[in-house]
């Protein structure tokens, strides 16, 4: 699986935030953003900070996505 963080630029946005506010204010380092731009995992006290600073939930801010290498290996294991 895959993760995605649209929801979170998309929550940005419609709170006229910037990334690097967002950033600062979670006390995130800049290695760490870059990991959340390229929609790569990060830890989940990373989450816990953000969740805070915009006063939501995981599910708000990210979406798991299903890889075509996991659909595939899936439809694999049930035609064993």
């Amino acid at each position: 699986m895959k993760v995605s963080y649209k929801k979170l630029w998309v929550m940005l946005a419609e709170r006229e935030m910037s990334k690097a506010e967002l950033r600062k204010q979670a006390g995130l380092s800049s290695a760490t953003f870059t990991k959340l731009r390229k929609n790569q995992e990060v830890t989940l006290s990373v989450i816990l900070k953000i969740a805070d600073v915009l006063d939501c939930n995981a599910g708000d801010m990210m979406d798991f996505i299903k890889d075509e290498a996991t659909q595939e290996s899936s439809f694999t294991d049930t035609e064993a």
